[in-house]
């Protein structure tokens, strides 16, 4: 499993945590990386988020090899044993512990920017972090987190190796980890963006969540958007899942756009985030969404019920709809794109334009001739199989409909400056059909 980024594995991380709901737990991120896929963990839970400061105590001559870890409020989880066999003098030990102290003390501190400690005090903690190597730091968080109170403690993690996700199962209430690849390396390995998290990072999201979360369901409608920009993650319900996206409303949008992704892809993909930047710069707002819960995408049959799809895209749409009153559009992808026309013409529609891009219009199949708004086919050059897919579809279509085909594109448009043509056509085409003029 690859991860986008670490937002992303939080998202992902969230649903298979979903039944702790009930438990009223807090979520504990290990910083720095762990904070970032923490905080999506939590908001999804509303739980309260906290960091969990821990500094293992390595052997003076071998500082890889820990002989115990110290947290906040004086907890110290000391290994007998490597004490024993280490043969290590109570001054060295004194001298690491206090070396290490000062610097859990600082940490805690520049995190926290003043805020107490979270009580875990009969609590169920879950421990975050963004992936495992070893498992020590892990481990050791877990054992400062049960020393601190908690009554029950839960690790969980995006990605480890197997025979550490095997230690760590036993000494934990309960341990959950979306992926442990045999063939694993590194943590980084397995995202496409693992770029260092900064200390301020933390400490931003750390204050958004003490903050609070933004009332449920509070997406601005368009006399809101009418007056600021507007940039949210939001909960929405259709045909009985909760599915989570990203709204993007700039001051003034006179239209939305909604996007269907398809196979291995999601709202996080930097290619549809390109899209969409470019549409919001054209002053459309945007609706990035997974028409997928994680769990569904493991397999990848429901990637190709189009039917599935294109239900939640509908009640997606009335969700919107509930909330803005400006035209609506969408952009889809691969299987997405199908899921978009094929909703576009459901009974009842009310799609202002359509745009597809690599799509699979093919899977939309007898439904194409009820599609009533203008569509635009995007087709790289080199996609030779999905051109003639989708000069077929183009054929059966009965709207205003036009079939463009970037010269020298591949089907994912990574080839320079592909992209952004992309972004260029979509932009125009939703501009000339969705955006009236005043």
């Amino acid at each position: 499993m690859l991860f986008t980024d670490r937002a992303d594995a939080g998202h992902r991380l969230a649903e298979a945590l979903r039944h702790l709901e009930g438990e009223e737990p807090v979520v504990l991120g290990l910083p720095r990386g762990g904070v970032p896929v923490a905080f999506q963990v939590a908001r999804a839970l509303k739980a309260p988020l906290d960091v969990i400061v821990v500094r293992k105590l390595g052997v003076p001559y071998q500082r890889e090899l820990g002989f115990g870890a110290i947290g906040e409020g004086g907890v110290r989880v000391i290994s007998d044993d490597i004490v024993r066999r280490g043969r290590l003098e109570q001054a060295d030990l004194a001298s690491v512990e206090h070396a290490e102290a000062a610097e859990l003390a600082r940490q805690a501190e520049r995190f926290r920017a003043g805020r107490p400690r979270l009580s875990l005090e009969g609590r169920t903690a879950v421990v975050v972090d963004d992936g495992i190597a070893t498992g020590a730091t892990a481990a050791a968080a877990c054992q400062v987190v049960r020393a601190q109170g908690a009554a029950r403690v839960v690790l969980a993690v995006p990605v480890a190796p197997p025979d550490a996700a095997e230690r760590l199962r036993s000494t934990t209430d309960e341990f959950v980890c979306l992926s442990t690849p045999f063939a694993f390396s590194a943590v980084g390995e397995w995202y496409q963006d693992f770029s260092q998290t900064p200390d301020d990072e933390v400490v931003a999201l750390l204050a958004q969540a003490a903050a609070g979360p933004e009332p449920e369901g509070s997406a601005p409608d368009a006399q809101t958007a009418a007056g600021e920009d507007v940039e949210k993650e939001v909960a929405i319900d259709a045909a009985g899942v909760r599915l989570t996206g990203d709204l993007s409303l700039p001051a003034g949008a006179r239209a939305v756009v909604m996007f269907a992704h398809g196979s291995g892809s999601s709202r996080h993909s930097p290619r549809n985030r390109l899209v969409a930047a470019a549409l919001n710069e054209a002053g459309l707002g945007t609706l990035l969404f997974d028409l997928l819960t994680p769990a569904e995408e493991a397999h990848r049959a429901n990637v190709f019920d189009i039917a599935t799809l294109a239900e939640r895209l509908t009640d997606a749409t009335g969700w919107l709809r509930d909330r803005t009153a400006v035209p609506v559009g969408y952009f889809g992808a691969s299987t997405g794109a199908a899921a978009a026309l094929w909703a576009a013409a459901s009974p009842g529609a009310d799609v202002g334009a359509v745009v597809s891009r690599g799509g699979r219009p093919d899977l939309a199949g007898p439904l194409l001739p009820g599609v009533r708004a203008p569509t635009l086919l995007i087709v790289g050059g080199n996609d030779s199989l999905v051109i003639d897919l989708n000069r077929e579809a183009e054929a059966a279509l009965r709207c205003d409909t036009r079939l463009d085909i970037i010269p020298g594109a591949t089907h994912l448009f990574e080839e320079h400056g592909a992209l952004q043509q992309v972004a260029d056509l979509a932009r125009d085409w939703f501009i000339s059909h969705l955006v009236k003029e005043s």
